[in-house]
């Protein structure tokens, strides 16, 4: 780890320093006693907790913290908070949810059989790279995978948390599914192949560090690794504003140029979050060898980014090559390398 990224670690901490205290209780809507066990949580985070016998909570985050509060419990409705900082204590109720399996995903011969779809669903959600080969889906029998042969698309939901082992960077991840969708182009059951057109997906998720006794050098240097050229390593970069000493090399149309002058970051008045303007499609390349291409959606001119590298909106700000490659088991949590 080089002097510079050093230094950028001490400016984040100098960011994200002062720590408050978020408690809270969590309750059933309808009988108004307490609910035991609720996952709370950050999203995206190895930040989060679950409550006591009396249904109560404390968290401890900091002002970097731009994450939604997800209160999660299974066979109730999910509840999501995105304006705790103005509060020390809250009380959530908890509605149940109906518990009537969605027709849609009953399995039923759809042209695909359970193991190909399960194979498509893995490619894309942990994707196809070592680390994505390394994770292990704990309980694949609670994903619900429909094909729609007419569309071409491959739906999936899950009426319980999707729990990940991520092996190479040994992280247990508990995955909220709210959408999945793959839509192809090309499809041959019979011959096992598939051209994919687009794939999309959206959810909430925990991070259980499970490096944390150890600490094991392997897992550190192999996290390292997973960070460096990641969209969530360019966007902590755009927000410090320190492309070049991140190793970061901005191309347009073929063309070296200084990519300060087709991006604009600019600090959102009161807040720790800041705009970002993209002066048209640009190609980025990590450490001289890792390249991908960044653009945005027609309908946006605007993205903002916090101190995590956590950006919104996340659809509509699109990448390609190395960077769109990335999916679950290539993701570190956004608080990694911010203690």
């Amino acid at each position: 780890m080089t002097s510079k990224w050093y230094l950028l670690i001490c400016l984040l901490i100098s960011i994200t320093s002062y720590a408050q205290i978020l408690s809270g209780k969590v309750l059933d809507a309808k009988t108004n006693e307490p609910l035991e066990t609720v996952a709370v949580y950050f999203d995206n985070t190895t930040i989060g907790t679950t409550t006591d016998e009396k249904g109560e909570f404390s968290l401890e985050y900091t002002e970097a913290v731009q994450s939604t509060l997800v209160i999660s419990y299974l066979g109730y409705d999910k509840v999501y908070i995105s304006d705790f900082r103005q509060k020390k204590s809250i009380t959530i109720s908890l509605v149940e949810a109906n518990n009537e399996l969605d027709e849609v995903y009953i399995e039923y011969d759809d042209e695909l059989t359970r193991r190909q779809k399960l194979r498509l669903f893995k490619d894309q959600f942990l994707g196809s790279t070592k680390r994505g080969k390394s994770c292990k889906i704990l309980n694949e029998d609670d994903i619900y995978l429909r094909y729609n042969k007419k569309d071409k698309t491959l739906s999936a939901s899950s009426k319980e948390p999707i729990v990940i082992y991520n092996k190479a960077l040994d992280y247990e991840i508990s995955y909220d599914l709210n959408d999945f969708e793959i839509q192809f182009r090309y499809v041959n059951a019979k011959s096992n192949k598939f051209t994919l057109n687009t794939a999309y997906y959206l959810g909430t998720m925990y991070f259980k560090d499970l490096n944390t006794i150890n600490q094991k050098r392997s897992i550190v240097k192999k996290r390292e690794k997973a960070f460096k050229g990641s969209i969530q390593h360019f966007m902590r970069a755009l927000y410090n504003e320190d492309l070049g000493s991140q190793n970061y090399t901005v191309f347009k149309r073929g063309f070296k140029v200084n990519g300060w002058d087709h991006i604009e970051v600019i600090p959102i008045e009161n807040s720790n979050r800041k705009n970002v303007f993209l002066k048209g499609k640009i190609s980025i390349l990590y450490n001289k060898k890792v390249q991908s291409d960044m653009f945005l959606d027609k309908d946006i001119k605007v993205f903002s980014v916090d101190a995590y590298g956590h950006y919104t909106p996340i659809v509509g700000v699109y990448f390609t090559g190395y960077m769109n490659e990335q999916r679950i088991g290539d993701m570190l949590p956004l608080d990694y390398g911010l203690k």
